[in-house]
């Protein structure tokens, strides 16, 4: 091996150490969280959105609709299914998803608190600089 070669790396071994590297990964595994995971991917939202706009709907039919294959569409379909925010059942040799809405509901509620929260604490902090008193020698403290 002459010595400007460079050793072989498996890409096994390649991709456990950018793992490695990359640090652990969060899991999300509260229902609100999954909402937030499954509504990340643009494409999910899309499927969501054609889903909305009928009772029920097949993979085959809402990939007609969609910029994507049929096959993307039902992987789609699953990972909403398992956030809880469509169901499927089957008839005959395909499955029919209608959307249920409970999950969304659950994280709009989330949000409304977490920004009620927000609103309560920026407003504190309005009051905090417009009525509050400055410190006395106008400069940092010194200790000592």
């Amino acid at each position: 091996m002459n010595a400007t070669a460079r050793p072989r790396v498996e890409p096994a071994v390649r991709d456990r150490a950018r793992a490695a590297r990359a640090g652990p990964r969060l899991r999300v595994t509260d229902p609100t969280g999954r909402v937030f995971d499954a509504l990340a991917d643009a494409n999910r939202r899309y499927v969501l959105e054609a889903l909305a706009g009928r009772e029920t709907a097949t993979a085959t039919e809402l990939a007609a609709e969609l910029p994507v294959t049929r096959q993307a569409v039902a992987k789609h379909l699953a990972a909403l299914n398992e956030a809880g925010l469509v169901e499927g059942r089957r008839e005959g040799r395909e499955t029919r998803y209608e959307l249920t809405p409970g999950p969304l509901g659950t994280a709009m509620d989330w949000m409304v608190s977490v920004g009620a929260e927000w609103d309560s604490r920026l407003a504190a902090l309005k009051r905090h600089l417009s009525g509050g008193s400055p410190r006395r020698g106008g400069g940092a403290r010194r200790r000592g």
